[in-house]
C-alpha cells in the first residue's frame, strides 16, 4: 500500500519560529512511522494579502503551487501560533488565497474539502497557543476539513527543545506522537473510504 502523504507548515515565517520546528519534531515522527512528508515553509512563498481586486489581475503562483501540494496531500499538519488569542494574520492569508476559485479549478475549496488536518501550537507563555487552535478549528471545519480531536499545545516553548532539535520532555514527545498517529490513520481511514 502507497504510504501516506503529509503535507506540513506552521504559520509562522519568523526565523528560528518554535512553530516551525514543532513542524520539523514531528515530520522526523512522521517519516519513522512510513509516512511521506512535504515540509514547507510559508516563508518561501511570495503570497501577498489578500485583495480580490488582485485575485482577478492574476492568481499568484506561489498560491497555485501550494493549493496543489494540499490536494496531492493526504493530511495536514499545521503548527499555528496564537497572536492576540488567535490565528495568525500569515495563516489566514494562506488559507484565504488558498480557498478561492481559480480557472482550472472548479471549485474552491477543492483544497479543503473532505481534507483531514492536525493542529499543533508552541508559545512562550503558559497556554502553549491553546486558544489560537480554538480558532483554527472553527475556520478549518467550517470549509470542509476534517480536524482530529488529537492536539499538542506547547507551553515555555523557549525550554521544550532539546539540543537535537526535538522535544525536551517524554511526555509531549509522546503527546505528539499520538497527534500523527492519529492524522496518519484517519487520513489513511479517509483515503481507503475514497478508493
Amino acid at each position: 500500500m502507497k504510504p501516506v502523504r503529509l503535507l506540513m507548515f506552521s504559520g509562522s515565517a519568523r526565523r528560528g519560529s518554535w512553530n516551525q520546528r514543532l513542524v520539523e519534531v514531528a515530520a522526523k515522527k512522521a517519516s519513522e512511522l512510513g509516512a511521506e512528508v512535504d515540509v514547507i515553509n510559508l516563508a518561501d512563498f511570495d503570497i501577498p494579502l489578500y485583495n480580490q481586486d488582485l485575485e482577478a489581475e492574476a492568481f499568484p503562483p506561489a498560491v497555485r503551487d501550494l493549493r496543489e501540494r494540499m490536494i496531492a496531500a493526504d493530511g495536514i499538519l499545521l503548527a499555528c501560533p496564537e497572536y492576540n488569542g488567535s490565528i495568525t494574520p500569515l495563516l489566514k492569508n494562506v488559507i484565504d488565497w488558498t480557498s478561492r476559485p481559480q480557472e482550472n479549478v472548479a471549485e474552491g475549496l477543492v483544497a479543503y474539502q473532505g481534507q483531514v488536518a492536525a493542529l499543533m501550537a508552541a508559545s512562550p507563555g503558559g497556554l502553549g497557543g491553546m486558544r489560537g487552535l480554538v480558532h483554527v478549528r472553527a475556520i478549518l471545519s467550517g470549509i470542509g476539513v476534517t480536524v482530529i480531536p488529537e492536539d499538542l499545545a506547547v507551553g515555555s516553548a523557549y525550554q521544550a527543545f532539546d539540543e537535537d532539535g526535538g522535544l525536551a520532555e517524554e511526555q509531549l514527545s509522546q503527546r505528539l506522537e499520538n497527534v500523527v498517529k492519529g492524522l496518519m490513520r484517519t487520513a489513511k481511514a479517509l483515503r481507503q473510504k475514497d478508493s
